[in-house]
């Protein structure tokens, strides 16, 4: 598995899978088909209501805790000092690990500089190997690493051929964080699958516009966490390393780029006021 180096010396493999919408009784069951078949990298999050049965399905691998990267979040809800300590002994105690590979601050809202500062402490302990966020515009994430002492090893950010977050990845390059892209496939829409450059590209090299998507994003640094419940598809999502998209091909592809997300609006005061204040526990 190919992997990238973190501003830490954290080795993060370059390619995971995400379960973000796995029904919980099905996650089981993709972990385990994932790991199977060569993922070393498994994304899950609190609010996604399934770390118990990743961790279920990472004890039952056979696989060496080592040997696996796992990453979850931390929701607003929990976003106080005591809140996220405890936050994160219950996500540990569902995943039933001794200690987290990468954990990220979920969204932008709420007193994200107190959670900030439990994920130092955490980090320090040994108890986390990395620490980052999701969803930080770039203003955001440059006034909390001014502010805090240790700089986020990652920005996981909607990214995909529609929403390419070009000055975002630039500016992230610049400061040393990694930009992982979740959505990578934009969540299906505007026919993604269906689009006539990405199908032109895919055909050339006998592979999938996934294919595609998957190296492109890979070719610009960015790691990827596609989701998929089909075990034929998720071997299909990791043979991204045996072709390379040309400079003009890449530059095709930036041309699909709109500059928005298709997926939601995050200056919508709605969406903000209902993701700000949405509980996941009592």
């Amino acid at each position: 598995m190919k992997t990238v180096k973190l501003n830490n010396g954290v080795e993060m493999p370059a390619i995971g899978f995400g379960v973000y919408q796995i029904p919980a009784g099905d996650t089981e069951r993709c972990v385990s088909d994932a790991l199977e078949v060569g993922y070393r990298m498994i994304d899950t999050a609190a609010s996604y209501f399934n770390e118990k049965q990743v961790g279920d399905a990472i004890r039952h691998s056979g696989l060496k805790r080592e040997e696996i990267f796992v990453t979850t979040k931390l929701w607003v809800q929990d976003h106080e000092y005591d809140d996220t300590l405890r936050a994160f002994d219950l996500s540990m105690k569902k995943l039933g690990l001794d200690y987290l590979d990468l954990y990220l601050i979920h969204k932008p809202y709420g007193n994200y500089y107190a959670a900030w500062r439990a994920m130092e402490r955490l980090y320090k302990e040994g108890r986390i190997r990395a620490i980052g966020v999701t969803s930080f515009s770039s203003e955001r994430l440059q006034d909390l690493f001014l502010h805090n002492e240790i700089k986020p090893t990652v920005n996981q950010l909607e990214t995909h051929p529609f929403f390419q977050q070009q000055a975002a990845h630039r500016f992230l390059e610049q400061e040393g964080i990694r930009h992982e892209a979740w959505a990578p496939f934009a969540e299906g829409q505007n026919d993604i699958f269906n689009n006539p450059l990405l199908k032109a590209i895919a055909g050339k090299y006998g592979k999938t516009v996934g294919n595609v998507i998957l190296r492109w994003l890979n070719q610009r640094g960015v790691v990827v966490i596609p989701k998929s419940v089909r075990k034929e598809r998720m071997i299909e999502n990791l043979n991204i390393f045996d072709f390379t998209l040309s400079d003009e091909e890449m530059a095709r592809i930036a041309t699909l780029d709109t500059g928005r997300s298709p997926i939601y609006d995050d200056m919508n005061l709605q969406i903000v006021k209902g993701i700000g204040t949405l509980k996941i526990h009592d």
